[in-house]
């Protein structure tokens, strides 16, 4: 693995999927592309965390959209973060938001958007949307295309 890749620790072998978010460890490289704006989409539609009132599951299809600065987040890295919600106990909006702010904080990305697509809960399908700011202009952003719960019908 080349020098500027020696510092991943997930990557290239097996890794354990963390107990919670916060023992998460996200990882980055650096963005080959830095001097240019282009949005990177990541899509999880199979997000899983807990209620934590009843610590019934709850299930989301996130994505989340993000221009880069200087970095990029590593994708397993992100995978076993997402992934560590799946015990974890919060509401669907904590949840959403506190991984829009978690890889603001970490990447530093020009600009960040996560819509959190949930479904049903009591029988009302919660969507919660968090970003950064208006995003660059000049940069292709597509829609993020999930369209509202209808049940079966």
């Amino acid at each position: 693995m080349s020098d500027i890749y020696s510092h991943l620790t997930q990557l290239g072998g097996p890794s354990a999927l963390p107990a919670s978010p916060e023992e998460a460890v996200l990882e980055r490289v650096p963005n080959p592309e830095a001097g240019t704006d282009y949005c990177v989409r990541f899509t999880a539609p199979e997000f899983t965390s807990l209620c934590p009132i009843t610590g019934q599951p709850d299930f989301a299809h996130l994505m989340i959209d993000y221009i880069p600065g200087e970095w990029l987040i590593e994708s397993k890295a992100l995978k076993l973060y997402l992934g560590s919600f799946r015990n974890h106990g919060a509401f669907h909006e904590a949840c959403t938001v506190s991984i829009g702010k978690r890889l603001v904080e970490f990447l530093d990305p020009k600009w960040l958007r996560i819509g959190g697509y949930w479904y049903p809960r009591g029988g009302i399908p919660i969507d919660v949307f968090y970003q950064t700011g208006a995003a660059p202009a000049g940069v292709w952003i597509p829609e993020q295309g999930v369209p509202p719960y209808r049940g079966r019908g």
